[in-house]
This record gives C-alpha cells, structure tokens and sequence, in this order.
C-alpha cells in the first residue's frame, strides 16, 4: 500500500497512533503496512505499536490475539540474539483486516494516550541501555507465551499486553521508570495466568476430547 505522506519519527503514543492513521489508507490494512507506519528498523516503536493492538479493540478480530502474541514472541527473540533489525514472515506480514477497526482503537485511545504521554520523559536511561536489551526480550517472551493462554479468557490479554505496550514506551521515550511498570505489568500477568490455570487445562482438555 503506498504511503502518502512522509513519516515522522515515532517517540511516544500520540505520535505513534498519529503515525498509523496518516501512514495507512484504502479498505483493508495489513500487518506489513502497520510496520511501515511505524519503521521496521527499530525495536522500541515497534513493541509500541504491538502493545497499542493488544490492549485495543483491534483484539476483538478473531485471532488478531494470538497473532499479535506471535509476532512479539518473533520480534522479542531477535532482541534476545541481538538481531539489529527485527524480520517477520512474509505470511505474517500479509496479515489484512479492516482498516476502519484500526482507526476505532485509534480514537478510542487518543485521550489515554494524551495523559500517558504526559508522564514519558528520559528517566533512569541506563535501564534502557543497549546492554539490557537481551533481557528486556526475555521478558517480552515470557509476555507474548503468557498471552497465547490468557488469550483464552475475555480481557485476559489485557496485562500482558499492557506489558509489551510499556515496553515500547520506555525503549522509544529512554524511560526507565516505565520499564519498570512494565515487569510490574507482567508479574501481574503472571499471577493471574497461575490462578485461572485449572480452567486454561480444562479449555485445552475440552478442545482436543
């Protein structure tokens, strides 16, 4: 899909929603088009715009849950190997859905985006410093793989998600304090994954009896 305008830099949630709305246009979106928006060459945006789908309305697409949590168990796993540019699969890629789901979740999370970014500003960058990249990956992973089994619950997603969106922020923003909210984000995640594990058995014993 062409891009009509030249785009600008991505560095916090506003500008990254601002990004997938005027970088998009006709009917149908894909996933390629979605990373273009935001630019395949740096992780930060990219765990951003991951994380804005999983807590959107865009996860009401039958299976747009799990295929998020797949692409950002791809995209952690290259930073664990310190890949420099991140790669996904062409069939990923072509992924389509609806254009208009995507500009729904997009004005449904402006005025969350707006306070949010108010609090994003370089703070304990060392955090954030390509040294510790490997590990925030494994802690992507350890979010995309708890997802796949939350995905199975309405809102279950939600944390997760959150994490992998706080993620992004702080790699885009150099904020460390919001690295920090995110493993907070995640052990939440994790808590909740343990508790309602009995029924995520019984879902799975239930699909292949």
């Amino acid at each position: 899909m062409t891009q009509t305008k030249a785009r600008r830099p991505v560095n916090n949630l506003e500008s990254l929603m601002q990004s997938l709305c005027e970088q998009t246009e006709g009917e149908t979106v894909s996933v390629r088009d979605l990373l273009n928006a935001v630019g395949r060459r740096a992780y930060g945006p990219i765990l951003l715009l991951l994380g804005f789908i999983s807590v959107s309305p865009l996860t009401l697409i039958p299976g747009a849950t799990w295929l998020v949590a797949l692409v950002t168990l791809l995209i952690s796993i290259q930073i664990v190997f310190g890949k420099k540019f991140p790669w996904v699969p062409r069939r990923l890629l072509d992924f389509e859905f609806k254009r208009e789901h995507l500009i729904a979740g997009v004005d449904s999370g402006r005025k969350y985006a707006k306070m949010i970014d108010h609090y994003v500003k370089p703070r304990l960058t060392f955090l954030t410093a390509p040294i510790v990249a490997p590990l925030i990956g494994m802690i992507c992973v350890a979010a995309a793989l708890v997802t796949i089994p939350l995905g199975l619950f309405p809102f279950g997603p939600v944390l997760p998600g959150l994490t992998i969106l706080l993620f992004g922020l702080a790699l885009t923003a150099r904020d460390g304090v919001f690295l920090l909210l995110a493993g907070a984000a995640l052990t939440g995640a994790i808590i909740i994954l343990v508790r309602v594990l009995p029924r995520v058995i019984d879902v799975v014993h239930g699909i292949f009896t």
